[in-house]
């Protein structure tokens, strides 16, 4: 039973009978609340509350209890990074695509700052003791640059991280967007830097046909890796097709799983993602054309997928969407696409 269908309690509580009730009571809360309207989501929780991460000016925080009532939780930067102006011409002021990943009582938040439609990017990521903005420990302090990529002179796109741990405890940053595919690169014992030597793999790509020039994007329609390790494989999921253009959006979700966090990440007909593989996992529909940019986690034992969805009701404006990330019998993920309608998240001002 999908948590948003319980009483707004943490995740597995209710029974059906309180499911259908909560359902209406729901419906009842979202015709007068606004809902939260968000890109690139991720998450994390601390204590007793869940904290969002998303695209946004300073990278966006919200709050909530219940994955259903978020209040704003202010920004990461204040400003804007130190470094983005120079480093990054074109810059817009808006900090793209986070992760946000706990280890030994820190939380590692990694950012894009980007040129839109360029290469022209790079990943830096800050370092905070807690999320809760009212704690005296609460300060993000920005480590800088974790890595670049400079037209001209890289056929990848520095955007779109994502922190995944193999089976000894290392790090592993996945990262890309169009250009010549999603990559895979070994932080250090810090995770504020590469590993040395550098180790790059490249763990899915798009068709590229020959003599795109290196300053065109289009037309390898792929970004935002994220891996989840889960039933002995990692699985990567990878967005496809055009977001942010509202009702135009072609949006949609893919998926491939390997044994190792290197790959080959391979889809059900053992195509790898490297060579243009990867098994469609939820696509937009009329009522949301465009969906994509997931997140995926295991809170309170229950396994969910977190993305954003275009609501063509809304003249195509963006929103935040948690399903139930369910496994078939051959451990590949699925999801219920009525869960699109049926969850629907709570802006508490």
């Amino acid at each position: 039973m999908p948590h948003f269908l319980s009483s707004l309690v943490r995740p597995g509580a209710g029974m059906l009978l309180s499911a259908l009730l909560c359902a209406c009571a729901q419906a009842d809360i979202s015709a007068r609340a606004p809902q939260v309207s968000i890109h690139d989501p991720v998450m994390t929780e601390e204590g007793d509350d869940y904290y969002l991460f998303s695209t946004g000016p300073g990278i966006t925080i919200y709050r909530s209890p219940d994955f259903v009532n978020w209040t704003h939780a202010g920004r990461v930067f204040a400003g804007e990074p130190d470094w983005a102006r120079d480093a990054i011409p074109g810059f817009n002021g808006h900090l793209w695509a986070p992760d946000v990943i706990a280890r030994n009582g820190r939380f590692y938040l990694y950012y894009s700052v980007s040129a839109f439609g360029k290469n022209t990017s790079a990943i830096g990521v800050a370092i905070n003791r807690t999320l809760d903005p009212q704690s005296p420990n609460y300060r993000w302090e920005d480590q800088g640059i974790l890595v670049q990529s400079v037209p001209g002179r890289d056929n990848w796109n520095a955007i779109d991280p994502n922190i995944v741990l193999d089976e000894a405890g290392d790090a592993w940053m996945s990262f890309g967007s169009f250009w010549d595919g999603l990559k895979l690169v070994k932080l250090d014992k810090s995770w504020t830097a590469l590993a040395e030597p550098q180790e790059w793999r490249t763990i899915a790509r798009a068709e590229r046909p020959a003599f795109t020039p290196d300053n065109e994007a289009a037309p390898a329609e792929l970004e935002a890796p994220f891996i989840f390790p889960k039933n002995g494989y990692y699985y990567l999921f990878v967005s496809r097709g055009l977001c942010c253009r509202g009702n135009d959006s072609t949006y949609r979700l893919a998926v491939g799983r390997s044994k190792s966090v290197t790959g080959p990440y391979l889809d059900k007909e053992g195509v790898d993602m490297a060579r243009g593989g990867g098994t469609p996992l939820i696509a937009g529909n009329q009522r949301w054309p465009g969906l994509g940019h997931n997140s995926a986690y295991t809170f309170d034992g229950r396994d969910y997928l977190v993305l954003h969805a275009y609501e063509s009701a809304d003249n195509g404006l963006q929103k935040l969407k948690i399903l139930d990330l369910e496994w078939d019998k051959e451990l590949w993920p699925v999801v219920d696409a009525a869960q699109l309608d049926s969850y629907q998240s709570r802006l508490v001002e």
